[in-house]
């Protein structure tokens, strides 16, 4: 197989829900030289957005997703590894991520960490269900720059303000941004929350998180920095 052919070939088979196949091809192409940033942005994540798009459209249903979600995963477990070490240097700054409580889907939440950690910076993954408290704690023990909060249930959106207010009852607010993204969320509730900052997929969860670091504001921001809205 042409080197060319091998991200067109990944996002097929996480589209189809093939998770042997999916591995297989995110080896293969680390193999022939690939970059590994370009196999999650290129064909790891758009394949989860198509299958996202017509799960919400119902053209699939629930069965079509889990296959996919786990397809995603077993070529992120095959890729990860080296997003780590093509990274390099000292990191951009240290994000704190996880699902909130109540919701335990993780695949963009994954992919997001992926993308964060080839771009540099240093990821601690709280994994899902994870309640406001566990975030502040870590964030705190970790002297995280960043919480970034993932959830794709509505009735999980709540738990996002108890973060945020949560942070202010402590008087630590001030030391770390908060983040927020999947499925339900949108820039409207991100600024009702306090939080400051949005993205739309995982590319401007990356874009966000640079942004923050850069910006000659403390957190928490007037105005939440959202990401993706327009595209």
């Amino acid at each position: 197989m042409e080197d060319d052919k091998y991200i067109p070939a990944l996002l097929a088979a996480v589209t189809n829900g093939d998770d042997v196949e999916a591995a297989r091809l995110a080896e293969a192409a680390l193999s022939a030289g690939l970059d590994p940033l370009a196999l999650v942005r290129d064909g790891i994540q758009p394949a989860l957005e198509r299958i996202g798009q017509q799960f919400q459209c119902g053209q699939l249903f629930l069965p079509e997703l889990i296959l996919a979600g786990d397809a995603a995963t077993a070529a992120l477990d095959v890729v990860k590894p080296r997003l780590v070490s093509s990274a390099g240097g000292a990191a951009r700054g240290k994000v704190v991520i996880g699902t909130i409580q109540g919701d335990l889907h993780d695949i963009g939440k994954n992919v997001v960490g992926a993308l964060l950690t080839a771009h540099g910076f240093q990821v601690v993954d709280l994994g899902t269900d994870v309640p406001p408290k566990k975030y502040v704690e870590t964030a705190r023990g970790e002297k995280a720059s960043i919480i970034a909060i993932s959830s794709l249930l509505t009735t999980a959106l709540p738990y996002h303000e108890d973060v945020v207010r949560l942070l202010q009852d402590l008087g630590r607010r001030q030391n770390h941004f908060v983040i927020v993204g999947g499925g339900p969320v949108n820039p409207q509730w991100a600024a009702q929350i306090g939080a400051d900052g949005y993205g739309r997929d995982a590319q401007d969860a990356v874009e966000l998180c640079q942004a923050l670091l850069e910006t000659d504001e403390k957190p928490p921001l007037k105005q939440p920095l959202c990401f993706g809205t327009l595209k």
